[in-house]
């Protein structure tokens, strides 16, 4: 059982597909860290996200321990992620990862979620259910000041509001796996939607699709 959960930053894809994960005892992957870990890893040796050679050394070398860090749940690492996700080289070395953990989860999971931008039109095309979850980028950007602003992080509307934007663009833009929904998946609006019904809404389609499997 493979889950591919797509969609904008701050629409809740995330809260998603772990609580999906969660409730039907399916592996986890949040491709998106992988992007950020490796941008984080570019900034913070002083270079430039968005230069090919310093992200795609980067994408070569990255550890699975820097997954846990803290920072890559920072603005700063969204960016980044959005701008080396961006370049071929990176997203070829980071595929076969992603691939390998949907197809082998780990012990005792039989099945995985993943959520990002391109697993159900790139990494998991033949996944057994895709969603697309998305809502309005004034929405998500409230949804991610307050988030941000629980964690006592001084933030303001107007520029998360711009950086969302502009990260929209690049990712709907790239060459190579643009966001887009795939043409089969489901779309979950979530704009005037809380996480429980977006969670109610999509555990109906998971069941389903395991009934007719057992079936």
């Amino acid at each position: 059982m493979i889950i591919a959960i797509d969609g904008p930053a701050g629409a809740g894809k995330g809260t998603l597909a772990r609580r999906l994960a969660s409730a039907f005892q399916l592996a986890y992957l949040d491709t998106g860290l992988l992007y950020r870990a490796v941008g984080m890893h570019v900034v913070e040796m002083g270079g430039d996200p968005a230069d090919p050679a310093a992200a795609i050394h980067a994408a070569k070398h990255l550890e699975l321990s820097s997954l846990e860090s803290p920072r890559l749940r920072e603005e700063i690492a969204a960016d980044a992620a959005s701008k080396v996700a961006a370049i071929p080289d990176v997203r070829e070395a980071l595929l076969a990862f992603q691939r390998d953990f949907a197809a082998n989860p780990p012990t005792p999971y039989t099945g995985a979620v993943l959520d990002g931008r391109d697993i159900g039109t790139v990494v998991c095309p033949n996944a057994d259910l895709k969603l697309f979850v998305t809502a309005t980028v004034i929405e998500r950007a409230r949804r991610r000041t307050l988030e941000l602003q629980a964690k006592g992080i001084d933030v303001i509307q107007d520029r998360i509001l711009a950086d969302m934007l502009a990260r929209d663009e690049r990712d709907r833009d790239r060459k190579v796996a643009p966001l887009a929904s795939a043409t089969d998946a489901v779309i979950l609006d979530t704009t005037e939607l809380d996480a429980d019904m977006v969670f109610d809404r999509a555990a109906i389609l998971l069941r389903s699709i395991q009934e007719r499997n057992a079936g």
